[in-house]
């Protein structure tokens, strides 16, 4: 609890001390002389100890407590604004990025890199990118310039990023595709056919299991093979899939956004106070700025991200159009970019105390296309095969 250490001077002090205790104004302490008194009193009291007319003189020479730290914040309140106000600074401006520099003989390379990273939002008078959301971005320009970047390389010096690149050497194409069959990559519904090269051996609307041959490499003039080649082309099927999905009765989602912002998070006397967030329900991240075991003050540097919070109620009756969605989504994260959802619909849904199981049907069009090698079987070896199965 917050005291005062006051003094009484005066003709004879330890008077008017008695009347205090009269008063029932408990002390704590008491050190006497001639003609002083120092007292420590409750801060409550010191208001009571004003009100009594006398001729003492009566001042505080001394806070004890939390209110010690109050007081000295409010008396130092200018200093401490300009303080936190040039840490702020400071802090802010080492967190801008300044200078952007493209390390590249090739100014077309250097345009193209530099549009990739401004795009990402890494550039000048904006603020340093996270290691690992440049990570990212790195993985995103390499995916995205494939065919012109080998490799990249971005590193933070300060406020300074040097980009390192390495062109993609490009050789002319060489074509050694040998002597190969396409076949079925999984079972599926034949529904389009694209054949450059080789024997097509199956129709629309057929269906083939795995690894059942689409267009053979073997060539037949009537029924008797005369080359071997290499098969070339693109089939596509609807292939099935059976998803299972598990929701919670009771479901609560938080999702970050874009949003962010800075400010200060400071605790003083155990009172939390968020300055300048401006967000309902976020995350934060603090730079410590002051922080000292013996005072019992803290303040950092706080960077605000805005967060999204759902809360759902799942049921039986409900819970289709959820399961639809998440099925598809869950479903083209293992697909291949080229692949189309024809058609979904829910097979079974089950209640489980507080799950509920639910299994979708999902129809995909999607490229079948694979290869088996018949580099090595020979025109008559085929034959032979062919003569057993008849």
């Amino acid at each position: 609890m917050s005291k005062y250490k006051i003094k009484i001077t005066g003709k004879n002090p330890n008077y008017f001390v008695r009347e205090l205790i009269k008063r029932r104004i408990n002390i704590y302490d008491l050190k006497a002389a001639s003609k002083e008194v120092y007292i420590i009193i409750d801060i409550n009291d010191y208001s009571k100890i004003k009100e009594i007319k006398t001729s003492y003189k009566i001042e505080i020479v001394e806070r004890i407590g939390p209110t010690k730290y109050k007081y000295l914040i409010k008396k130092n309140y200018i200093f401490c604004l300009f303080f936190l106000g040039a840490i702020f600074l400071n802090i802010f401006l080492s967190n801008i990025i300044f200078s952007v520099d493209i390390v590249h003989t090739n100014k077309d390379i250097i345009d193209i890199i530099k549009n990739d990273l401004n795009y990402y939002g890494l550039k000048k008078y904006h603020f340093i990118m996270p290691y690992e959301k440049c990570e990212k971005l790195v993985k995103k320009i390499l995916k995205k310039e494939a065919n012109d970047i080998e490799w990249l390389e971005i590193e933070r010096q300060g406020t300074k990023y040097i980009v390192q690149i390495e062109q993609r050497k490009k050789n002319k194409p060489v074509n050694n595709c040998q002597a190969r069959n396409i076949v079925a990559k999984k079972a599926a519904r034949i529904l389009e056919i694209k054949a450059t090269s080789g024997e097509v051996q199956v129709k629309i609307n057929d269906y083939v299991e795995k690894n059942a041959t689409l267009i053979s490499g073997f060539i037949h003039n009537k029924e008797t093979i005369v080359s071997k080649r290499c098969a070339e082309g693109d089939v596509y099927g609807e292939v099935w899939y059976k998803v299972n999905l598990d929701f919670p009765v009771k479901y609560k989602e938080v999702i970050k956004t874009n949003n962010e912002s800075y400010g200060f998070f400071i605790n003083i006397f155990s009172r939390k106070i968020n300055l300048f967030n401006k967000y309902k329900t976020y995350v934060k991240k603090d730079i410590p700025l002051i922080s000292n075991s013996l005072l019992p003050v803290n303040i950092n540097f706080t960077k605000y991200t805005e967060t999204k919070v759902t809360n759902k109620d799942y049921n039986l009756k409900d819970i289709d159009k959820e399961a639809l969605e998440k099925a598809e989504k869950t479903l083209k994260d293992e697909l291949d970019e080229d692949a189309t959802i024809i058609s979904k619909k829910v097979l079974k849904k089950v209640k489980n105390n507080s799950r509920i199981v639910v299994e979708v049907f999902v129809k995909v069009k999607e490229n079948i296309t694979d290869y088996q090698d018949i580099s090595n079987i020979t025109i008559e070896e085929m034959e032979k095969r062919q003569e057993e199965k008849e």
